[in-house]
């Protein structure tokens, strides 16, 4: 272990918010705390939905002018969407957003040359709409790309306009569908079979690598004195979440929370069986050559988009109401790409429960207590599904990100897996993006000594399940039966 306490910069930008963290590292001491959060707020342009990334960059400039000094930066953030440049290294426009309808039909058009059963068997991914792969078929005859140089996934375009130095972290670029599991580095048989020019993308790097140094006039805009590092870091924010998960031995699955759920399991070694795309699991890589065994769920999403439409109430005061509420009493899935888009979520949900012939939640507090019951059941689903799948049993399930916070969750996945949840830490990903910077500075050890450290040093939470699973076995019968 490094000796001295060093402190780094975790840039970590979610799909509605980004935040700077400031992270302390020593023999034994592991602190995170917060420099500046900002808003992710996309913007809706006549010709569709974008990501404002020019007010992301102006929050990372912010928030590393609030860090103070610091020994290096790393940055991660969500994955698939990306920045195209021009020649002159210039962008051409604003990044386009996942939720964008641009990628309707796509998908067929690209089984029609590369099967959905070969391209599973070929990069592990899991069929979503918003791969990097349907969003480049979508975008085959635009201007844009025809006239890029150069493809930067969000976290490498920031670390571009940092450091002035271009690179493809590696847990990020396996959420393109363009990535070979096994030999982590690109499918080229895949790519040239649809058209695709990896020369668009910079160099791979993996974690822990050097990123460049921070340019001049960002030195000048944050105040900081360099030189100072950019480490490449699990750019992916669920790779840097998963990184930081406290567990003890091998025997877990892991739920990162927020505005997505993704549920699953650490290997060796990717699933690559029939089986495993038909249940709709992805193999991202990780840490240390592992791989993420997991389920995208739609996660704290839809309950986020319902607050919106209510008006941003108390959300505490709802949660106390929804803990009341009756349990189970209807339930939806959870992955369903019908609540990908934005908007009318609390009548998309009704319309999903009188589909199905299930009461509609009529109130905030039923609607809320639905969403919590589908989530929980859904964590369910993909835990029991990954153990079966991958042949690797668990005794625990730890819970991390944000949705730590919502005890009611937490409980609740605890009784519908009938498994201990272990919550915490919150700040998942940041703390997993400060480790890995401070491992490439110094601190030994692999990825196991890393999860001592955090199960040290934070605060965790452990829901024991209450009564059986039976209630929740039933549920899940009736939602398969619709």
């Amino acid at each position: 272990m490094i000796g001295a306490v060093t402190s780094y910069a975790a840039v970590d930008l979610g799909a509605s918010s980004g935040r700077v963290m400031v992270g302390r590292v020593g023999a034994d001491r592991l602190e995170l705390a917060e420099a500046h959060r900002f808003p992710n707020r996309p913007v809706r342009v006549p010709e569709g939905l974008r990501w404002d990334v020019l007010a992301l960059y102006a929050g990372v400039l912010e928030g590393l002018r609030a860090a103070g000094q610091v020994d290096s930066v790393g940055i991660d953030g969500w994955g698939v969407d990306y920045g195209l440049l021009d020649a002159d290294g210039a962008l051409l426009g604003n990044p386009v957003h996942y939720r964008d309808a641009r990628t309707e039909g796509a998908a067929e058009k690209v089984w029609a040359t590369v099967p959905a059963a070969e391209l599973y068997a070929a990069t592990g991914l899991q069929y979503a709409p918003i791969n990097t792969l349907y969003q480049l078929t979508a975008a085959r005859d635009t201007r844009q790309l025809a006239h890029a140089e150069r493809l930067l996934l969000v976290p490498d375009l920031i670390a571009y306009w940092l450091t002035g130095e271009q690179g493809t972290e590696l847990t990020n670029a396996s959420t393109t569908q363009l990535i070979d599991p096994r030999t982590r580095e690109w499918s080229y048989d895949v790519a040239a079979r649809l058209g695709v020019d990896l020369s668009l993308f910079a160099p791979l790097r993996q974690p822990g690598d050097p990123a460049g140094v921070l340019r001049a006039e960002v030195l000048e805009e944050t105040g900081l004195a360099g030189p100072v590092p950019v480490t490449a870091v699990g750019s992916h924010d669920t790779a840097s979440a998963v990184a930081a998960v406290p567990a003890v031995g091998e025997r877990f699955a892991y739920i990162c929370t927020g505005t997505w759920s993704l549920a699953g399991l650490e290997l060796d070694a990717p699933v690559l069986t029939e089986a495993s795309r038909v249940a709709n699991f992805t193999n991202e890589l990780g840490l240390d050559g592992t791989v993420r065994y997991l389920r995208n769920i739609m996660g704290l999403w839809l309950l986020q988009e319902c607050v919106r439409a209510w008006g941003e109430p108390d959300l505490d005061g709802l949660l106390r109401e929804a803990a009341g509420a009756a349990a189970l009493r209807s339930v939806v899935d959870a992955g369903d790409p019908a609540f990908l888009a934005p908007g009318r979520m609390p009548e998309r949900i009704a319309d999903a429960c009188r589909a199905t012939g299930q009461p509609v939640p009529r109130t905030p507090a039923e609607v809320t207590r639905c969403i919590l019951d589908s989530l929980a059941l859904a964590h369910r689903r993909a835990v029991e599904d990954a153990q079966r799948l991958a042949a690797h049993p668990v005794d625990v399930v730890h819970v991390v990100g944000g949705g730590t916070r919502n005890a009611l969750l937490c409980q609740l996945t605890a009784d519908a897996c009938g498994l201990p949840v272990v919550a915490g830490p919150a700040e998942a990903a940041a703390l997993g993006n400060v480790l890995v910077q401070a491992r490439a500075h110094g601190l030994a050890g692999d990825h196991t000594d890393l999860r001592r450290l955090v199960a040290r040093t934070q605060p965790l939470t452990r829901y024991e399940p209450l009564g059986t699973t039976a209630r929740w076995q039933e549920a899940e019968a009736r939602l398969a039966a619709r």
